[in-house]
């Protein structure tokens, strides 16, 4: 059956893409908010960034257990829900002429917490909704629904805070999220109980995360995978975490000029979520791995090169390749991992995989702000560029460069 015939997959899909729209206003909101309203530093705005992305770091591992024994479904609603009253605090706080950084930082942290509960229970969710065989396509779509939320909401955002204030445009995301809620209560499908059951217990919570960190650096593909993704998130978070730093404050760039030349990058993942399926037919679904990296991955460097006027052009073109590398490599490599893992793993493999790549972005983001300070922002930047260029190497040399395809028989145990 195709998957524009799956009800299940289409609300998933649907929901997620809304809630993905407003969290891309959400990315060019928030450090405006930071920048322009609080005059944050750029190390401030490094930390912003990291406090967003700690939680992985912290509690990914026992996560991964929480998803294993609970409904999927209903733990993606009440994240969501969570997330729609954190992300409406910040305006609310600003109506009343009250909002500090430290109150950013609180949200960004919380927000972070919930969306590790979501995003594990999500990527494990989505086999349970379509077949084996689906699943490159399937993530692939999602993929797509993702990059067309930075092509559309950062523009719109940036147009948005010239018209509104930055802080009023974050209700948006806030409502963005309740639309998810409403998407998941309509999906009529049941889930299997979870298989994990016993007493919920340190000992329990220790033996059954240790099973997920056993398999992933065990398995001779999967911890070399892990080892590239998490590389690149390093320095993808020293990236992140300048960017807007860089587009204000060293180009003298405003919202609407912003919210464009990071749509050039949602463009390049719309194209890569589009074309996924073909390219994964045609160089193979575990090639696409290691090709898309060292293929496209260079173009991440122009990004530093570019300066005012035309020269902002080149930040729409390293945008747009990264992104396409990166959408393409992500279809592949969250593709392989759901075939190779059996079902009752799934949510501690996937949180033992976030735990590491998402360990190191508020990592690079501290490293980014110190960098920054010390050698300069675009010098910063070139590092970063460079570095998630050469983070391909980590599967090249792998047994990965000797397989075409993502398996589709039964999952292998390591």
């Amino acid at each position: 059956m195709s998957l524009w015939k799956n009800r299940n997959f289409l609300l998933l899909l649907g929901g997620q893409g809304v809630s993905e729209f407003g969290s891309s206003i959400t990315y060019v909101a928030m450090p405006l908010v930071a920048l322009t309203v609080l005059d944050a530093s750029s190390f401030e705005v490094g930390v912003l960034t990291a406090m967003s992305s700690l939680a992985f770091l912290l509690i990914s591992l026992p996560a991964g257990v929480v998803v294993d024994r609970s409904a999927r479904k209903k733990l993606m609603l009440w994240s969501n829900v969570g997330r729609a009253a954190l992300v409406g605090v910040v305006p609310l706080l600003a109506a009343l002429d009250a909002l500090e950084m430290v109150h950013l930082y609180v949200v960004a942290f919380f927000v972070g917490v919930l969306t590790v509960l979501f995003e594990i229970a999500y990527q494990s969710f989505v086999p349970s909704v379509v077949t084996k065989d689906q699943l490159v396509d399937a993530n692939g779509k999602l993929s797509t629904t993702q990059s067309l939320s930075v092509v559309l909401g950062p523009p719109l955002g940036g147009g948005l805070v010239a018209l509104m204030g930055a802080t009023r445009v974050m209700a948006v995301d806030a409502l963005s999220y309740l639309v998810s809620v409403v998407s998941l209560l309509l999906l009529p499908m049941r889930e299997e109980p979870p298989a994990k059951t016993a007493g919920f217990s340190w000992d329990a919570v220790r033996r059954e995360t240790a099973e997920g960190l056993s398999f992933v650096f065990g398995h001779p593909v999967l911890r070399k995978v892990v080892a590239c993704t998490a590389t690149s998130n390093f320095f993808g978070a020293m990236y992140f975490a300048l960017e807007m730093v860089f587009f204000v404050k060293e180009l003298n760039a405003g919202p609407l000029l912003i919210g464009l030349a990071i749509s050039a990058g949602g463009a390049g993942g719309v194209l890569g979520g589009l074309t996924a399926r073909r390219v994964s037919t045609r160089v193979g679904s575990a090639r696409m791995i290691w090709v898309s990296v060292l293929g496209l991955g260079w173009t991440g460097v122009l990004v530093p090169l570019a300066g005012p006027g035309w020269g902002f052009a080149l930040i729409a073109v390293g945008l747009f390749g990264f992104s396409l590398s990166a959408v393409l490599y992500n279809t592949a490599q969250v593709s392989y991992r759901q075939a190779v893992c059996p079902p009752e793993l799934l949510g501690r493999v996937n949180a033992s995989v976030r735990w590491v790549v998402w360990g190191t972005l508020p990592v690079g983001a501290l490293v980014a702000g110190w960098l920054a300070t010390s050698l300069g922002v675009r010098e910063t930047l070139l590092v970063a560029g460079a570095g998630g260029w050469l983070a391909g190497l980590w599967v090249y040399f792998s047994p990965i460069r000797g397989m075409r395809d993502v398996p589709t028989t039964e999952p292998v145990t390591a």
